[in-house]
């Protein structure tokens, strides 16, 4: 508690802020990636702490809210087949898919189970040899090991009955995509810290060259996002563009070497869904065709399904940095987190349930 004390210390916390304020001399738009950087910079008012000309937009690191519907979908319609055990994180269940959500399945007789790790599904495998378990592998490269694991551990073993429904997604094209748009209005972003504790950030500096943009990696608590505004505003200030690593006592340049051989092992790169933004190239992994014996999607022939967004929701806005979610007709009224139209009032890492946890449901505070 002491080391983690000393990144939520309130006087270290007003002299960064007072740094910021007195570096700031233009407007400036930032992006957070991550959800977690989301959810506690709502959590302790970090944007409404800082400089008026100074504003913070949401990206898309929240990995439930970018889970597309279709990708829902099929794993509903794998759910429900009677010879399936369908595992999932908790933080999944409630997702909406255009039917429902995996909890009313399981409310319905499916066998649904909520897991803590992959490596779960591979026992729950081999203590059920006449059933078929599928996990459901989300998440950014941060989860990745540990899925790319237990499908590696299950072709090593011959664990035949265990499966996987893919749906990763990778943060370096997400950025790219944000600012290839002609919407676009990020300037400088916020790293992802844990993704780069597996990834190391190199892949991260022709990014900042190309377009030209201060990219700082930071941590999570107030005193980590506060130090990275800092560090990002200042390189906006004097025009530089590079990558900087706030997030140093957790991560180098190089990542995890031994993470990312499994995920190259297992996994290849290919175009992905993400939802309320739609297709960006490149950006996801599925399993290689060594390991299409554990390929969910595959097996049960859900590949082809589509399913259309619905139009009320604005979480592709959201998750671009083009509005936030008090700027949704339906957020706080028709959409909450007990009644979701999206999954980013879902994710507990979610913007829109962010906002209407910290109550900025009932309007934006005076800045």
């Amino acid at each position: 508690m002491k080391h983690l004390d000393e990144y939520r210390d309130g006087r270290v916390a007003r002299a960064l802020l007072d740094q910021i304020r007195a570096a700031v001399t233009r407007p400036w738009v930032l992006m957070e990636v991550c959800g977690g950087q989301t959810h506690s910079i709502v959590r302790h008012g970090i944007d409404q702490l800082l400089p008026a000309s100074l504003e913070l937009v949401h990206g898309p690191g929240c990995p439930v809210c970018v889970t597309p519907l279709e990708m829902i979908d099929k794993a509903h319609a794998i759910a429900q087949r009677p010879e399936v055990i369908f595992c999932s994180f908790g933080d999944m269940l409630r997702v909406p898919g255009s039917r429902g959500d995996l909890l009313t399945l399981k409310g319905h007789g499916a066998d649904i189970r909520v897991v803590y790790a992959p490596l779960d599904c591979l026992r729950i495998a081999r203590d059920n040899p006449d059933r078929k378990v599928v996990f459901f592998a989300i998440g950014f490269e941060t989860t990745a090991p540990a899925n790319a694991l237990a499908v590696h551990r299950a072709k090593l073993e011959g664990v035949a009955n265990f499966s996987m429904l893919v749906s990763h997604v990778l943060v370096p094209p997400a950025m790219t995509s944000i600012l290839q748009s002609a919407q676009n209005r990020v300037q400088g972003f916020l790293g992802p810290g844990h993704v780069c504790t597996v990834m190391g950030f190199a892949e991260y500096e022709p990014i900042a060259a190309a377009y030209r943009v201060p990219i700082v990696i930071t941590g999570f608590e107030p005193v980590d996002l506060l130090h990275g505004i800092l560090m990002a505003v200042k390189q906006l200030e004097s025009g530089r563009h590079e990558v900087e690593n706030q997030y140093r006592r957790l991560l180098g340049r190089d990542g995890n070497p031994a993470a990312r051989a499994l995920i190259f092992e297992v996994f290849e790169t290919v175009d992905r869904k993400w939802r309320g933004i739609g297709s960006i190239p490149k950006s996801g992994y599925r399993l290689r065709h060594e390991y299409r014996a554990h390929d969910a999607e595959r097996l049960f022939e859900v590949e082809d399904v589509r399913t259309n967004e619905p139009t009320i929701c604005i979480s592709g806005q959201i998750l671009r940095g083009l509005k936030k979610p008090h700027d949704c007709p339906a957020f706080g009224t028709a959409c909450t987190p007990q009644h979701p139209l999206g999954a980013t009032m879902v994710s507990s890492e979610g913007a829109c349930a962010a906002y209407h946890s910290y109550r900025r449901h009932l309007g934006e505070a005076a800045r």
